[in-house]
């Protein structure tokens, strides 16, 4: 596939990412309708991946997010796997919401699911569906949220017959004003701690689907580890929702968060401040990331700039607080890395024991 596979999958975000930018021009200019209802947009937080706002006593933050195509693997593992993984979809697609609305430091109170199928048919599979539930009343009960309710469109023509498009929204608080988190804490010598992904998470995977394609024995190819290729990439998203509370609750000041999703090691610099952001090392990645750079010819360079490589998300703390950070992780189950610092310089990622660095300009996520 070679050097620019990411790219030949379809995923180009030099394509995207001037589209949200145009968006996020567009929706600051609406941003005084809050005001007939006594709210106040908090400006510094358009750009990131939460949206929030004053509401006198507290902040509020909305986020909205889908799952992608991991349902497609799902689909094709089922056949040798005898289940249909629903479940672990359910908390995946919760993860990829609820990670993102913890960022700004709100925990999640309302989350509503939309699950938009290619044909009313597709809850005919009562299996199927029944997991579906149950891992999103799970998630919910995990995360400490209300299922509010939600959609199921059937979307004939534009969804594929047999597919579905798994999303949803959430609704979030900061009930203490003092831990909204924008970045504008950030300092040049604080510490970023990453904390462990469980695998790929949901992003990165329609080229994780080409490289199955192009396999003897597809999703079924066993790993080093001796798990499937398939299963391996089903792994559902790790939930960070406890590890912010639990850093919160034991009285950390967070200058930053940041959910290592789409963009890879390229989302460490997404807070809006000129900062460089210097690695030392970086976390052993899941068999699951070498098998995937081997059959797709990527490089490592891209492999970074692309997926979590085994970092799912990262807190950005003064020196002197990183231990509590690393301890809140481990009450979570998490492994956690102090190997970051951040500098004075150009807005960069410099991952030095790789030799790979990230310019500014790579990650085009903000209007301003």
């Amino acid at each position: 596939m070679g050097e620019d596979a990411y790219q030949k999958a379809g995923i180009d975000y030099s394509k995207m990412d001037p589209s949200k930018v145009s968006a996020q021009s567009a929706a600051a200019a609406t941003s005084d309708n809050l005001r007939r209802f006594g709210f106040g947009e908090i400006v510094a937080s358009r750009g990131e991946s939460a949206y929030v706002w004053d509401q006198g006593d507290s902040y509020s933050a909305f986020v909205v997010e889908g799952l992608g195509t991991k349902s497609l693997i799902a689909d094709a593992v089922r056949e040798f796997s005898g289940r249909s993984h629903y479940d672990q979809l359910a908390q995946d697609t919760i993860a990829m919401i609820v990670n993102d609305l913890v960022v700004v430091g709100a925990m999640p109170t309302v989350i509503n699911a939309y699950w938009a199928s290619g044909e009313s048919a597709w809850h005919d599979d009562k299996e199927r569906v029944s997991d579906l539930v149950r891992g999103w009343q799970q998630a919910c009960n995990e995360v400490g949220a209300t299922w509010g309710g939600g959609e199921t469109p059937t979307l004939k023509d534009i969804i594929e017959p047999g597919a579905i498009d798994l999303g949803g929204a959430a609704i979030g608080i900061i009930q203490d004003k003092g831990q909204l988190v924008l970045g504008d804490k950030l300092r040049a010598g604080d510490r970023v701690v990453l904390v462990e992904s469980s695998g790929i998470h949901a992003n990165g995977v329609t080229l994780a689907r080409r490289v199955a394609d192009e396999l003897t024995e597809g999703y079924a190819t066993k790993l080093p580890d001796g798990t499937t290729y398939g299963e391996a990439l089903l792994v559902p998203t790790h939930l960070y929702v406890d590890l912010v509370r639990d850093i919160q609750t034991a009285g950390v000041d967070i200058h930053y968060m940041a959910n290592i999703t789409g963009h890879g090691w390229r989302k460490l610099m997404r807070a809006p401040a000129s900062f460089t952001y210097r690695f030392s090392d970086v976390p052993t990645p899941h068999p699951l990331f070498d098998f995937l750079q081997h059959h797709s010819k990527t490089s490592l360079r891209d492999m970074y700039g692309n997926y979590n490589m085994g970092a799912g998300f990262a807190v950005y703390v003064n020196p002197s607080q990183v231990e509590m950070v690393i301890e809140a992780a481990k009450r979570c189950g998490f492994e956690a890395w102090n190997i970051g610092v951040v500098e004075e310089g150009e807005r960069r990622v410099v991952i030095e024991s790789l030799n790979i660095t990230f310019e500014g300009s790579s990650l085009g996520v903000r209007s301003t």
